[in-house]
C-alpha cells in the first residue's frame, strides 16, 4: 500500500509517498481502510522537526503522519466492530512509522468509534483530533460561568465554542472580525475581535474578567490577563502555558484517544451541534501541496487527504 512518511526533517519536499507493507492488527486492534484523513498543524510540526527538537518525538528512522481517520473496518480481529463498518478514529501515538495518511491504518479498538450517520467520510475526518482536543480541554475547567475561547474561528476553537454551549457556559469568543458571524453561529454569546489590548476589551464585556479561558490561539499572557483572579486557563501546546499569575490555575491539554467520547462527539455532529468544516480535499499523493497550503494560513476548517 502507499503511505506518506518522512525520513528526514525539513519542508514539504521531505514528504515521501512510499510503498509500505499493509499493517496487521494485533490483539484488541482493528485495521481501517482509509477513506479520508485530515491534515493538522501537528503534522507540519512533526515533518519540520519542531516536535523532535522540543523532545516530544524521539529519534526514529521513519515517521508516519496523520492523526484523524474516517473509513471502514477492513479487519475487525476479535473486537466488537464489523468488517465494512464505517468508523472514525484517532492515532495518538506520534512516533510511529505509519500514520493515517495512508491507505490502511491499524488502531486500538478503544480509539475507534462508529462514524456519524449522514456525514461524508471527508467531513467526518475533520472531527477526531480537533473535537476531542476541545472536549478534553473543557474537561479541565470546573466553571459554570463564563469561558473565553481564543482562536474561535479555527478548527479547535470552533468546536470549543460549540461544546461550551452544550454545557450552558457563557462564551466570549475571540477571532478575526471576518469570522464574527460564523463564530456566533457556533454559539458564542459575546464576540471580541482579536488585536491589541485584548484583556481590556474582554473585561469591558465581562467586568472583573472571565472565569476561564481556552487559549486555542496560543496568546498566552494576553489571554491570561482577561481571566479573573483565581480563575482557570487551559493552554493547547507544549511550552504555551503562561505563568499562573493571580492564583489562576493553568493547565495544558494533552490529547488522548477515546473511542467512547468520540462516539458522543459523532452523535453531536449528526444533529448539527458540531460544525464540520472542510477547507479543501486533495489526493494522498499531494500531501506536500496540502502542507504548503496549511502553512500559508487563512484556512477555515481542515484540509483532507483521500487515497
Amino acid at each position: 500500500m502507499r503511505a506518506v512518511v518522512v525520513r528526514r526533517f525539513g519542508g514539504p519536499e521531505v514528504l515521501e509517498f512510499a510503498e509500505v507493507p499493509v499493517p496487521e492488527p494485533g490483539p484488541g486492534q482493528v485495521r481501517i481502510r482509509v477513506a479520508a484523513a485530515a491534515v493538522n498543524p501537528v503534522d507540519l510540526a512533526t515533518r519540520s522537526g519542531v516536535l523532535s527538537a522540543a523532545g516530544v518525538v524521539p529519534a526514529r528512522e521513519v515517521l508516519g503522519l496523520g492523526w484523524d481517520v474516517a473509513g471502514e473496518i477492513d479487519d475487525a480481529g476479535g473486537t466488537g466492530f464489523r468488517v465494512g463498518e464505517a468508523v472514525i478514529g484517532l492515532r495518538d501515538r506520534i512516533a510511529t512509522p505509519l500514520g493515517t495518511h495512508a491507505e490502511h491504518i491499524v488502531l486500538d479498538a478503544s480509539a475507534v468509534a462508529p462514524a456519524p450517520v449522514g456525514v461524508s467520510p471527508v467531513e467526518a475526518a475533520t472531527l477526531p483530533l480537533n473535537a476531542l482536543t476541545a472536549a478534553q480541554a473543557l474537561d479541565l475547567v470546573e466553571t459554570t460561568g463564563t469561558v473565553l475561547v481564543t482562536g474561535a474561528g479555527g478548527a479547535v476553537g470552533g468546536y470549543a465554542v460549540a461544546l461550551a454551549r452544550t454545557r450552558k457556559l457563557r462564551v466570549v469568543a475571540v477571532a478575526s472580525e471576518a469570522d464574527e458571524a460564523q463564530v456566533r453561529a457556533f454559539g458564542a454569546d459575546e464576540f471580541v475581535p482579536r488585536g491589541p489590548s485584548l484583556a481590556d476589551r474582554v473585561r469591558a464585556v465581562v467586568p472583573g474578567g472571565v472565569d476561564a479561558a481556552l487559549d486555542t490561539a496560543l496568546l498566552g499572557l494576553d489571554a491570561l490577563d482577561a481571566v479573573r483572579g483565581g480563575g482557570e486557563f487551559v493552554a493547547f501546546a507544549a511550552g504555551a502555558a503562561p505563568i499562573p499569575l493571580r492564583g489562576i490555575r493553568v493547565r495544558t491539554v494533552w490529547i488522548r484517544a477515546d473511542g467512547e467520547r468520540l462516539a458522543e462527539l459523532a452523535r453531536l455532529a449528526e444533529n448539527g451541534t458540531l460544525p464540520l468544516r472542510v477547507a479543501g480535499v486533495r489526493p494522498l499523493a499531494e500531501a506536500a501541496a496540502a502542507h504548503e497550503r496549511l502553512a500559508a494560513g487563512g484556512l477555515r476548517g481542515r484540509l483532507v487527504l483521500v487515497p
